[in-house]
């Protein structure tokens, strides 16, 4: 595996870091195309990668061969299980971007929720019915992080610095909270650190004014996290992100806009320049007095607020109607995935850059004969991007969906560069995908649950 990404990288350019205030398409070196690297997975049929950082750790999950989700670090050729904490799942799901071996994430603790609340879990793909927490995985070992009094946590990105940020509920009982859905507590940002003899700490970060609620979702290696606040609800996007947030270092909490939407306003990730990008409702987005899901890709600099990246043209003719960008680098490439719809259908990973959103599918040559590269999870400053792809056997796309690592090639790579292939999604498997995707339609689960009551 070393090999293959040490050849596919001779010659690529590094350039040097310039203020945020130029233009995004100066920073960007020509559009490359890539190999695919099969990372495989525990035994079971689906895998994921959720996150890359700058030495090519890529992290994620893995179904074993019983059909169990356990977050998973793929490292020199190796998959290996990073365990729970006595539940069944795992997962890391948000930007890990230390190098020096802190991963993050979330793990049920195996025992039942005493409040009989499913929390955030859900969108992870953690449904048992136990507590779900935070927790720091380092040196082969996974660690609890602390709680804010309440039962549950989300442990989502981390940096350089050793700094991790997530979400935890307090043992305030919020009159925000859905309690037909079994959400009670009130969830608020959080960000941990350890002191000088390693112990962890939780600090909060505060909501945005007159907001009950926040969570936190990625950090960079200034110590500027990102994330939403908003109303309880079920602890899962919609009104709890009336407001996509920035902390910097002092902890105060900065409204970064948005595009007309009444909720699902998300950062996702957030380079070191300051660049954020994430997805944002468009207006017009409640409909009979339910909000909807209408997610538009955005990118937010200080210089220019929050602007939307589009979407993909549709596969149709007509242009896709959704997206979401899941990362950014410190050379301000972008990935993403575009939907046909507002249901999640027709996801397609792709790469923003040079002003200019493409399909994956477009840049892995020959190799689209085997791969549909249908979502993103990472991208690290070596252009290397953590993906999920599905297997493609004689041109058609099958429910079958691993993790891959997209390497950036030269043109003489004859493979990356070589003729693309074309493929069909049959109905069963487009409806397979769409549960496979991060979070999407678990969310929807949600809100049709909500909705009931």
């Amino acid at each position: 595996m070393k090999t293959r990404i040490w050849i596919c990288l001779t010659g690529m350019s590094f350039l040097a870091v310039r203020p945020l205030s130029l233009l995004m398409a100066q920073d960007q070196p020509g559009l490359k195309h890539y190999r695919v690297i099969d990372l495989g997975t525990l035994g079971g049929s689906t895998s994921t990668g959720n996150a890359i950082n700058n030495i090519g750790w890529v992290t994620g999950n893995s179904t074993n061969a019983d059909g169990v989700q356990l977050a998973t670090l793929w490292v020199d050729g190796l998959q290996l299980p990073l365990g729970t904490l006595g539940g069944p799942g795992s997962d890391v799901a948000w930007p890990v971007k230390n190098n020096f071996g802190l991963i993050s994430g979330i793990t049920e603790n195996g025992r039942h929720d005493p409040l009989d609340e499913t929390f955030s879990c859900p969108a992870f793909g953690l449904m048992s019915g136990n507590s779900c927490v935070a927790f720091a995985w380092q040196n082969g070992v996974m660690t609890q992080l602390p709680g804010l009094g309440g039962n549950n946590s989300i442990g989502a990105g981390d940096n350089n610095r050793g700094q991790i940020v997530g979400w935890a509920e307090n043992d305030v009982y919020d009159s925000t909270c859905d309690n037909s859905a079994h959400q009670f507590l009130q969830f608020e940002a959080t960000l941990w650190e350890q002191d000088d003899r390693d112990r962890w700490y939780v600090r909060e970060l505060q909501p945005y004014p007159s907001d009950p609620d926040s969570a936190a979702t990625a950090i960079n290696d200034r110590g500027w996290a990102v994330g939403i606040s908003g109303k309880c609800e079920v602890a899962i996007g919609a009104t709890s992100a009336i407001h996509a947030l920035l902390w910097h270092a002092d902890g105060k909490p900065v409204d970064l806009g948005s595009f007309g939407g009444h909720g699902w306003n998300t950062p996702q990730a957030i380079n070191n320049r300051g660049v954020v990008v994430g997805f944002a409702n468009g207006p017009n987005d409640v409909v009979d007095g339910q909000l909807k899901i209408r997610w538009q890709a955005f990118v937010w600099t200080r210089e220019r607020g929050m602007a939307r990246l589009g979407t993909l043209p549709g596969i149709n003719g007509k242009p896709d109607v959704m997206s979401q960008a899941t990362d950014v680098n410190d050379k301000n490439q972008i990935v993403g995935v575009s939907y046909v719809d507002y249901e999640f259908d027709g996801a397609r990973a792709f790469l923003y850059q040079e002003g200019k959103m493409t399909a994956l599918n477009e840049l892995i040559g020959s190799q689209s004969a085997n791969w549909d590269i249908s979502s993103t999870g990472g991208i690290n400053d070596r252009g290397e991007i953590a993906a999920q792809a599905n297997v493609v056997s004689s041109g058609v796309v099958t429910s079958v969906a691993h993790a891959v690592l997209l390497i950036p090639c030269d043109p003489d790579d004859a493979v990356a560069y070589g003729e693309a292939k074309q493929f069909v999604i049959p109905d069963d498997v487009q409806k397979q995908m769409r549960q496979q995707i991060k979070i999407g339609p678990l969310l929807l689960s949600a809100l049709e649950e909500r909705a009931t009551h």
